[in-house]
């Protein structure tokens, strides 16, 4: 999908929210939109979505798309799973299998037991996770999250990750927005940043010069698998740089080993990418990497007088 020299504004003479954007969203890839409150990131996504039709210039390449929107429009005559079924029909759904995927999600963000009850009764964390579960069924080539995790209890954002990593993983794109800046961190294939009406790409680390791009913050799970078909060289490995979670790559002494290390958030995407590659990936073993204690400053002598202080003179 393209957008170029794209603008936005509202009326004929209003200010420009958006001018001369152009964009390249590659299939595979997690893009995260940053800026202040009110600078336009919402109207961005709205036109990659297909909401708002650009006031200039041309966007091209728009794939299937499912979009969260910032407010979910709750004032509707639906229950949560009648309106998940509806939506999941205008996505191309035959009825029977809208309803099977609108119980699963709700099973999944932990919302099961309210799909019989209308939209306008649910609060407003369950309000939000059926608005991201009608973008979610779909398998959307494209999805659009405005700032979806807000208002998600913890599992539940959790939950949104790992459907985000698996989006990815399943050669979807994902494009979001979060006020909150350790989300996905280190897993975005590009980030931008919407300033003064424009979009700038922001550098990753390697494109900013730094001797050294460390992995990514966080909880991170570390795989230890076989090398399809028993390679006896990583080198000899295709499509690592397409895992979910782009995953820092160990090879094992024995050469045909690897240790892959991710983002906790994308270890279920990494595992069944791996598992059902071809040829397939043996996994040997999963386990969570260990987190490094926080620093609590130079070490010192112990409050309070030393042996030596409380003797006698």
């Amino acid at each position: 999908m393209r957008l170029d020299g794209v603008g936005r504004r509202y009326g004929a003479r209003g200010p420009w929210v958006l001018r001369d954007v152009d964009l390249h969203l590659p299939r595979r890839s997690l893009v995260r939109v940053e800026g202040r409150n009110g600078s336009g990131k919402s109207t961005l996504l709205r036109l990659l979505a297909g909401i708002d039709a650009p006031s200039k210039g041309r966007v091209t390449g728009r794939p299937r798309t499912a979009y969260v929107p910032e407010r979910f429009p709750d004032a509707l005559p639906f229950t949560a799973a009648g309106y998940l079924t509806h939506l999941g029909r205008i996505h191309g759904l035959r009825g029977s299998e809208a309803a099977r995927r609108a119980a699963d999600w709700l099973e999944r963000f932990g919302a099961g037991g309210h799909a019989g009850t209308p939209l306008a009764e649910l609060s407003k964390g369950t309000s939000q996770k059926v608005a991201v579960s009608q973008a979610l069924l779909a398998e959307p080539d494209l999805l659009v999250l405005d700032e979806a995790w807000t208002g998600l209890d913890p599992a539940a954002r959790d939950t949104l990750d790992r459907a985000v990593a698996e989006r990815v993983a399943e050669g979807g794109t994902v494009v979001f927005v979060d006020h909150d800046p350790r989300r996905l961190a280190g897993a975005a294939d590009a980030r931008y940043r919407v300033v003064g009406n424009r979009l700038d790409r922001l550098p990753d680390a390697a494109e900013a010069g730094l001797a050294e791009v460390r992995a990514p913050s966080g909880p991170q799970v570390t795989v230890e698998a076989e090398l399809p078909g028993g390679a006896g060289r990583l080198a000899e490995t295709t499509g690592l740089g397409d895992l979910p979670g782009r995953p820092v790559v160990t090879p094992g002494a024995d050469g045909t080993t690897a240790r892959l290390t991710v983002p906790a958030a994308h270890s279920d995407a990494l595992l069944r990418a791996l598992l059902t590659a071809r040829p397939p990936w043996h996994v040997r073993a999963v386990a969570p990497v260990p987190q490094a204690p926080a620093a609590s400053g130079p070490q010192g002598p112990p409050d309070g007088p030393t042996p030596d202080e409380n003797r006698s003179p």
